[in-house]
């Protein structure tokens, strides 16, 4: 086996390929662009292009695509070759400056939320030179946006970019008020990503697992995750081949695989990268997802990242990870003088402040149909957007709003005047997971996404309203300086904590306690996407976006419809799945053993007229009853369907789905779930929870 360090970037054409490939002045201006955003030149794009296809080349690529991320939330991708024709029938291998830096794919085939028509087919996509070129099945892959014609932003990297852009030029802002200045202010990503691998024979016998991504019915296994011991526990062989393939491919790709382990539910896994800037944070964990699925059939194995593809135990999460860096420095590390103190203590206020502010785009940024099956429970956070600053931090907050001197865990005294915040250790806090926005060392963890989620938006939204909250400090400050800057800075702290207290809470998420508490709070409670989605066309969010040139209002109100059909569209595919899984699978299973148990009945009687059937005869009642039951059930679905399906308002179409629909659903899956229990294992049509996740 090669060294790590040797297939580590190997397929990138990263800074150090460019310093290799290129002319040093080249190199200097593409620098410039990628650290600057300083425009590119197309005579140093057709130098740039030619080196990266030689080097392609060289390792094997024959195609080049520009690879984006359309609204679908997954990512796409259309292969040219890099041949050219000669006239005397040979062919060259060409590629310029022009094809690097932009494209044409067909933007009408792509959900658009009415920005495009069949029609108008035209669309671009454009180099985004801060994430890096890869090869991947010997493919020139150029990450890109993605517009229309017309200039809207068709994908989700797009206004990504504009929040990074956002964000930084207020940072810079907020710095040169503590005399500091600096070239890059950027916001860094670490994505956790969980999945399930399981039997791809299992797999293949559930219907609903293939077209949904979760099972639809299936009774509580026997022994799920109640002992605790799949947790950190030894990685069966065949899933750590797997897992071994997947570190060399992620490490050719330049992804920082660093932890991988056995998750809380059996089958269930996680694999965590170091922090990435965030655009190509985001690009990585795409190509994570994609590597997990591909790689799983090498080894009869389905790699699910749905949210929830099984009731009764864990989901699968993406935790965000987020913080912010200023020439590599991370601005949630509390520093070693009151000033560098001070700064942190304005950075921490402002994310409070925005996560108040934001608390409903936030919770809409992490809703899915999926998600809403997961959200509450096993270790997801409840729908309640909260912050957990642990007992530290919660301490020195609690004293500034109250106005009282602060002890720190080590007890030490400090009076809360200028010197704001003493140092304190890092770690100095337990971790909650109930909490959707925890302060975990020098970061922020947002526990809300779910793992099939792409984390564009979930950034996007956090970028911009930290932005909004560090505009507000920067405009409040401007002109001051010295010991009038200190006194001003520290009053504005104090007054924002108290006016956005509310959203801080250290306790447990779960308890209905919380949930009285929130409401008397006024929090946000929106439980599912149906609820959550609307805040996005608020006039708040629409003026947010606006306001830092992230979403123009067109933007907005096209993402709000995309989400609403993306989520109706899952609802009917849903409802379609269990209807027919019903009526071919799950009723002449439960008819034909109710027609064996009649038949043992009648033969039992027939040789021994005295003989007790009576167990056989309850069971055969409750068999007829189930399947009544069922059948009551299923037509009531297939009533809401059809009506669901016939309302043209996708926002009402959404609740009804969300608030009729799912209760009819739950209650005939718990019709058949109870069938299951009674008829014998031969006869029922597919595998149970337990062969599934305990024979993966």
């Amino acid at each position: 086996m090669s060294k790590v360090t040797d297939i580590y970037g190997s397929m990138v054409f990263n800074e150090h390929t460019m310093q290799e490939r290129l002319p040093s002045a080249t190199y200097k201006q593409l620098m410039r662009t990628i650290k600057g955003g300083e425009p590119l030149d197309i005579d140093v794009a057709n130098v740039v292009a030619h080196a990266m296809k030689e080097w392609a080349i060289e390792k094997g690529a024959t195609h080049f695509t520009h690879w984006f991320q359309p609204l679908t939330g997954i990512t796409s991708e259309k292969h040219d070759s890099f041949i050219d024709p000669t006239p005397d029938g040979r062919a060259i291998m060409t590629f310029s400056g022009k094809e690097l830096i932009q494209g044409e794919p067909d933007a009408s085939s792509f959900p658009s939320g009415g920005l495009r028509a069949t029609f108008e087919a035209r669309g671009y996509t454009a180099w985004d030179p801060t994430s890096y070129a890869f090869i991947k099945d010997e493919v020139l892959c150029i990450p890109t946006a993605f517009c229309s014609y017309t200039g809207e932003a068709l994908d989700k990297k797009t206004p990504l970019l504009r929040s990074m852009k956002a964000i930084e030029r207020q940072a810079k802002r907020v710095l040169a008020l503590f005399g500091e200045t600096g070239e890059r202010v950027t916001t860094t990503l670490g994505a956790e990503q969980e999945y399930f691998l399981i039997s791809e024979k299992d797999y293949e016998q559930r219907l609903d697992l293939m077209l949904t991504g979760r099972t639809l019915f299936g009774y509580s296994p026997c022994k799920g995750q109640e002992l605790e011991e799949h947790y950190f526990g030894a990685i069966r062989p065949s899933v750590n081949e797997f897992m071994k393939e997947l570190d060399d491919e992620l490490w050719a790709l330049g992804v920082s695989a660093r932890t991988k382990h056995n998750e809380v539910a059996p089958a269930q896994h996680e694999l965590a990268p170091i922090f990435a800037e965030t655009n190509r944070g985001v690009d990585e964990n795409l190509l994570t997802m994609e590597k997990m699925k591909l790689l799983a059939s090498h080894y009869g194995l389905v790699c699910l990242q749905h949210e929830k593809p099984f009731e009764f135990i864990n989901g699968s999460g993406k935790h965000n990870n987020w913080s912010i860096s200023a020439d590599g420095k991370n601005l949630f590390d509390p520093g070693e003088n009151p000033m560098q103190n001070l700064r942190f203590l304005v950075f921490l206020t402002c994310v409070i402040e925005a996560v108040d502010e934001y608390q409903e785009l936030l919770r809409m940024s992490a809703a899915s149909a999926g998600n809403d099956h997961r959200l509450g429970a096993n270790e997801a956070p409840p729908a309640i957007v909260s912050m957990f600053l642990g007992d530290e931090l919660g301490a020195i907050v609690e004293a500034l709003v109250d106005e009282h001197d602060y002890a720190s865990a080590e007890r030490v005294s400090m009076d809360l005047g200028v010197d704001v915040l003493p140092n304190f250790i890092k770690d100095n806090t337990d971790r909650n997971r109930t909490s959707p926005f925890a302060f975990t060392g020098n970061k922020f963890e947002f526990r809300m996404p779910g793992s099939a989620q792409n984390l564009s938006d979930v950034n996007m939204v956090l970028n911009t309203a930290m932005a909004k909250s560090l505009k507000g400090f920067a405009d409040a400050m401007e002109g001051k300086a010295g010991d009038e800057f200190e006194a001003a800075a520290i009053d504005y702290v104090k007054r924002a904590l108290r006016d956005h207290e509310r959203i801080i809470f250290n306790g447990d998420g779960y308890a209905h306690e919380w949930e009285e508490e929130a409401a008397r709070r006024g929090l946000a409670n929106h439980r599912t996407t149906a609820d959550a989605l609307p805040c996005l066309v608020d006039q708040k969010s629409i003026e947010l976006f606006a306001e830092f040139g992230v979403l123009t209002e067109t933007e907005v109100r096209s993402r709000y419809e995309v989400k609403l059909e993306k989520y109706n569209k899952i609802m009917n595919i849903e409802c379609r799945v269990m209807k027919r899984l019903v009526r071919r699978d799950y009723l002449p299973a439960i008819n034909r053993y109710a027609a064996k148990l009649a038949h043992g009945i009648t033969a039992i009687k027939e040789v021994l007229p005295d003989g007790d059937t009576s167990f056989m005869e309850e069971k055969l009642r409750r068999l007829v009853a189930g399947a009544a039951e069922i059948n009551i059930q299923l037509e009531k679905l297939n009533e809401l369907h059809h009506a669901s399906r016939e309302v043209a308002d996708q926002q009402e179409r959404a609740n009804m789905n969300a608030h009729e629909i799912v209760p009819v659903m739950d209650a005939l899956r718990q019709a058949v779930d109870e069938m299951e229990i009674i008829v014998e294992r031969e006869a029922w049509p597919v595998p149970t929870y337990n062969e599934i996740l305990f024979y993966a």
